[in-house]
């Protein structure tokens, strides 16, 4: 589900903070999810609204925290993890996953998986996990096979790019065993209330 499928594309999403917080209700209340394993929400980067509306609308087992290596991403990830990690959220962050990590020139028709350029930074995420004491989930490269992926709506995973479907299964698999191990460990996250004043 996603905004996008709501509106025109053409058209500019200009919502203030109430009317977005709205629309986030809406979605994880009265689209029928059916039965599900798992339930992923792609936030901004960042702390504000949609963050608090999310944990003030259901029980979130937990957070992934997205970053890219460069330190203006680094220091948005950095107030995500202390924003969940606080006191009065309590929602436990699963781990970090690193995005843009490297990439890999295709030569020839074929990918060197050995070739990597970090053009945004070499593991700027992995030392973020290290500093804040949580799991480091994986790496996932540039590769333009997730682009075009995208672009055509054919996921990386049912593609021919062997070195992204592995970065992919190596994220997911560390993110299942996180929250398997968060569940095993914790107690059922309650819907957050936050008290201004």
């Amino acid at each position: 589900m996603s905004i996008g499928l709501l509106i025109d594309e053409k058209q500019a999403v200009v919502w203030r903070g109430p009317m977005v917080s709205s629309a986030i209700r809406q979605f994880v209340t009265e689209v029928d999810w059916g039965e599900l394993d798992y339930l992923v929400i792609d936030m901004p980067p960042g702390t504000g609204d949609i963050h608090l509306t999310i944990v003030q609308t259901v029980p979130v087992t937990g957070v992934i925290v997205v970053t890219t290596p460069q330190t203006v991403a680094l220091a948005d990830a950095k107030k995500g993890i202390a924003m969940f990690g606080q006191a009065q959220l309590k929602v436990p962050v699963i781990g970090l996953v690193e995005n843009m990590s490297y990439f890999i020139p295709p030569t020839g028709g074929t990918e060197l998986p050995e070739n990597k350029y970090y053009i945004f930074g070499k593991d700027g995420g992995k030392n973020l996990a290290e500093e804040f004491d949580i799991p480091f989930l994986g790496q996932i490269p540039i590769v333009e096979s997730i682009r075009e992926g995208g672009d055509i709506g054919v996921p990386a995973m049912v593609g021919n790019d062997a070195i992204t479907q592995k970065a992919f299964m190596d994220f997911s698999s560390s993110a299942v065993r996180g929250i398997a191990m968060r569940n095993a460990n914790l107690e059922p996250t309650q819907i957050v209330e936050i008290v201004e004043g």
